[in-house]
Parts: C-alpha cells; sequence; structure tokens
C-alpha cells in the first residue's frame, strides 16, 4: 500500500523499494542481514558494471538466497517457486561451465607436466593422453555434481512445505541454516572430487 516508486518497476526500482522500505517492512518478513544482499545485487546489476563469471556465480547464489528467505511467508502464487528454480538451473549452468573451464586448464598443466618430464621421447603416441581418460573424468564430475544438486533442490523444496506446515515462524532460521550448511557441504565435496581427479591424474 505503500508505494515508494510507482509500477512498472525495473529490477533497480525494485531494489530501491527494498532499501527503501527494509527496516520497516521486509526485515519483519525476512532476516536483516539480508540488506546485504539486496546492496549486492544493487551493486553489480544496477550501475553499469561488467559482471564476470565468477561475480555472476556470487550473484546468483545471493539470489537464491533472498528467494529461499521470501519462501518462508508465501509462494505468491506459484511465482517465487518457478523464480528459484530458474535462478538455480542458470547457477547450476554456469557453475558446470566454471569447473569445465578449470578441468581443462588443469588437463593442459599435466600435459605440460608430461612433456616436460620426457623431453627425448620422440614418439608423439608415447607422450599422447588418451582423450577418452579426460572425456570420462569430466563426464563423472559432471555426473556427480548435477545429482547432488538436484537431490538438495528436491529436499530444500520439500523442507520448506513441511516447515510451512508445522511453524511458519520457524522456517526462516531452521531452513536457512539448513540450506548454509547442505550448501558448504556440497563446496567441500567439490572440491575433495577435484583434489582425487587431479590426484588421479597426476
Amino acid at each position: 500500500q505503500i508505494l515508494y516508486l510507482k509500477p512498472p518497476w525495473t529490477l533497480a526500482n525494485l531494489l530501491k523499494c527494498y532499501k527503501k522500505h527494509w527496516m520497516a517492512v521486509f526485515g519483519y518478513i525476512v532476516p536483516r542481514s539480508l540488506l546485504s544482499t539486496i546492496e549486492c545485487l544493487y551493486k553489480h546489476l544496477c550501475t553499469g558494471k561488467t559482471v564476470d563469471s565468477s561475480t555472476a556465480g556470487v550473484l546468483l547464489q545471493e539470489s537464491k538466497k533472498l528467494l529461499h528467505a521470501f519462501s518462508s511467508r508465501s509462494d505468491y502464487n506459484g511465482v517465487l517457486p518457478q523464480a528459484y528454480a530458474e535462478v538455480s538451473k542458470l547457477h547450476q549452468t554456469l557453475t558446470e561451465d566454471l569447473s569445465e573451464d578449470i578441468m581443462v586448464l588443469s588437463e593442459n598443466a599435466v600435459c605440460e607436466k608430461m612433456e616436460a618430464m620426457a623431453p627425448n621421447l620422440q614418439n608423439c603416441e608415447e607422450k599422447t593422453v588418451p582423450p577418452c581418460f579426460h572425456a570420462a573424468q569430466e563426464n563423472r564430475h559432471q555426473e556427480i555434481w548435477s545429482v547432488l544438486e538436484g537431490v538438495w533442490n528436491t529436499m530444500n523444496l520439500y523442507s520448506i512445505e513441511i516447515f510451512q506446515k508445522l511453524d511458519p515462524n520457524a522456517v526462516t532460521v531452521t531452513a536457512k541454516s539448513s540450506f548454509e550448511e547442505a550448501f558448504l557441504g556440497l563446496q567441500k565435496l567439490l572440491a575433495a572430487v577435484n583434489g582425487i581427479r587431479e590426484g588421479i591424474s597426476r
């Protein structure tokens, strides 16, 4: 009912409304600490700055946090779950692309080390790493990550619905905490898988 900026809203206008009414309105719905998320999104998306891949990953993750927090209040006629699913899909795609880039760089480094260790070998076939070996590793890595993220997204959505039925006021703290813990766990697992892959390559 209180309009700082009249609709239709652009993303910049929406984030300005969030900041303007954060303490008086939105801070009573979601954790007030999420104001930093609003400021982060505005800084990178509404000031004409160029966003690189790593920053895009951060912005998508921050967007997921914000949508997840508001899901404790309502699903907003199904709009919020749809938005969350789209942002999650973008984040997964970006993560897979970044993982592929890292793997390519790592594979190039391994090949260079192998060539440096065998300078006297004249036969090119002896220095060539079978491409199917790297392809199998890459596909396995993507498969593991995709399955884990799919499982978590499904569990998260069901958890939100369950907590909403039991106690709407408990969703924000409980779901937020478990989401962060699960995300950190997946990050550690990803690092471990990368370490195993590099060890095998060496």
